[in-house]
């Protein structure tokens, strides 16, 4: 069978194992990974870049977090008894892998403030709190929300290694076009996975433009035409 014939047959979209349910299955993955790892470290981060303080802290822990392999942490959490096989343990990885880029990024992010605009903030009376909503996380939302779209497309394409360890997902049908050697069922996963995380960077790219003040836009359009 070839792809097209793969992708209009009916049997491949309907079932527990059509690609509406696998689909389904990544996306919470991803979704309930992305929402642990955000809530655990945008705080740490923004707070230590607030503080201009622990920045080898957010640096190493960055560093660690990238050095350790998510098939690695995959294999631990689902050999590890409390938790077994299936979508907790990949759930419990792709938060690991998810923070080391939301944590450098929002550090980043409100340590590099312009001092010249954190000066004239504080010239209008500006400090503590005020200083973190009013001035520097406005100024930070770029960096933040890249960080966000970054770790987003990673734990989504990564979530496919569900499968190796006994979980759901697009990457179902690789494994298995594997074990058959079925080389247009490992293909339609490939395909499925790469089209997965291409519409999320997209999606995500609108998104962070919106979220974006105007003026930093306008800034950062300014920059790229000068380069």
């Amino acid at each position: 069978m070839g792809l097209w014939e793969w992708f209009t047959d009916p049997a491949n979209w309907s079932g527990p194992n059509g690609i509406p349910v696998r689909l389904a299955q990544q996306i919470v993955m991803s979704a309930i990974a992305m929402a642990v790892a955000i809530v655990i470290a945008l705080p740490l981060g923004i707070f230590l870049g607030h503080k201009q303080k622990g920045g080898g802290l957010a640096i190493n822990v960055s560093n660690i977090g990238r050095a350790v392999p998510t098939f690695g942490l995959l294999v631990i959490f689902a050999a590890w008894e409390p938790i077994g096989v299936g979508n907790l343990a990949v759930v419990l990885a792709l938060i690991i892998f998810a923070i080391p880029p939301l944590l450098t990024n929002a550090y980043i992010g409100i340590r590099d403030v312009d001092e010249e605009v954190r000066g004239a903030a504080r010239g209008m009376g500006f400090s503590g709190m005020l200083m973190l909503r009013k001035v520097e996380l406005p100024n930070a939302v770029p960096l933040i929300s890249a960080g966000v779209r970054t770790a987003t497309v990673q734990v989504v394409a990564t979530a496919s290694l569900a499968a190796l360890v006994g979980g759901g997902g697009l990457g179902a049908y690789v494994v298995e076009g594997f074990a058959i050697q079925d080389f247009t069922l490992l293909t339609a996963g490939a395909i499925l996975t790469a089209a997965l995380a291409i519409a999320t960077e997209g999606i995500l790219a609108l998104v962070q433009r919106k979220v974006t003040p105007k003026g930093l836009r306008d800034r950062d359009l300014a920059l790229e035409a000068a380069q």
